[in-house]
């Protein structure tokens, strides 16, 4: 998918309304978002819409014109936002995406406040059965040739690793914790489509093979590959990050180190659109989604519940079994608008 970034999207480049610059918050009797319309977007990540269409439904709530969601992936997405080409996107992860963030405009051009999805985590596991036979606990001991070649999937020595899609942000991480530990001789990053990826990782697991995979929290794949029980998390032998002058500390509470920081997901926003609609953004800011409910609807794709009227059904379920929450959002929105 194409889209022009120097020039916005031909709604929202008619006039200022459609970011709601030319409108007064509520005249009597009206809602705030009256007349204005609305861009959501979001990744190639189709686990992503749950979250983004809860966002939609509490904006239609307050008024607003919500279009279909767009998709680009983070750095385009997050471009896109700061031009005004799009007016907001639901899984901004913090820290993970702050490189795409300061790159496109940082506070002067995006609007991030409060916290939708909190302790999102992510990392690198191997199956149990091999971690235990082999005595693996720690992602540098792949520096071993022997222990590398037993996640070796395609005859060359080097152990085959499930990574993350180009774009993503995750491939930046990865592809610095190969060279920070010493790992880039005895790993393959294979990227690509990380569906097809990983439901090849776990049809290997499923025939007793080991596995090498990356993943993250909130998403099915833990729900399928049990920490724990089927799988364990691998720790790094230091914490390093791949962004420039930033010190990384990765370490968790438990002294545990799994090469990443915990990260927060945030809903984020085009600035201009935020400050001229504060029913809109006090909506971004209030608005709080656990991560275990996220798991829960992810896994519902993975099982074939992932065509589009499916998951408007999984929207409307969970704001009936919230409504109070839900409306207490509402609220909140509104009466910033007064």
């Amino acid at each position: 998918m194409h889209v022009n970034l120097r020039r916005p999207l031909a709604f929202l480049a008619t006039s200022a309304l459609a970011l709601g610059l030319a409108l007064p918050v509520a005249a009597a009797g009206k809602l705030p978002g009256e007349g204005i319309q609305v861009q959501p977007v979001k990744s190639s990540l189709a686990e992503e819409t749950f979250q983004t269409l809860l966002v939609s439904r509490a904006l239609k709530k307050l008024g607003y014109e919500v279009a279909p969601i767009k998709e680009l992936e983070y750095a385009t997405g997050h471009v896109a936002l700061a031009n005004g080409d799009v007016t907001f996107g639901a899984a901004h992860w913090n820290p993970l995406h702050a490189g795409f963030y300061r790159e496109s405009g940082g506070d002067a051009k995006l609007y991030r406040k409060g916290v939708y999805s909190d302790n999102a985590a992510q990392g690198y596991l191997i199956d149990r059965k091999t971690a235990e036979a082999h005595g693996i606990t720690n992602l540098g001991q792949l520096k071993d040739p022997k222990i590398a070649k037993l996640f070796d999937t395609d005859g060359d020595g080097k152990a085959d690793l499930t990574g993350c899609n180009p774009g993503w942000g995750c491939e930046r991480a990865i592809e610095h914790h190969l060279d920070a530990y010493g790992l880039r001789g005895s790993i393959t990053h294979n990227q690509g489509s990380y569906a097809a990826l990983i439901a090849d990782t776990i049809a290997r697991f499923k025939e007793g093979k080991p596995v090498l995979y990356y993943t993250w929290t909130p998403y099915w794949v833990s729900a399928v590959l049990r920490p724990g029980r089927d799988v364990v998390w691998l720790e790094v032998p230091f914490s390093s990050t791949s962004e420039q002058g930033r010190k990384a500390n990765t370490r968790l509470p438990n002294g545990k180190d799994y090469g990443f920081e915990v990260n927060k997901q945030q809903i984020v926003a085009n600035k201009a659109f935020a400050e001229a609609n504060p029913a809109a953004a006090k909506l971004f800011e209030v608005m709080q989604l656990p991560v275990a409910d996220i798991n829960a609807q992810n896994l519902r794709m993975s099982r074939g519940e992932d065509k589009p009227a499916d998951i408007e059904r999984h929207v409307d379920g969970w704001i009936k079994a919230h409504q109070k929450t839900f409306d207490g959002w509402i609220a909140e929105a509104l009466r910033a608008a007064d």
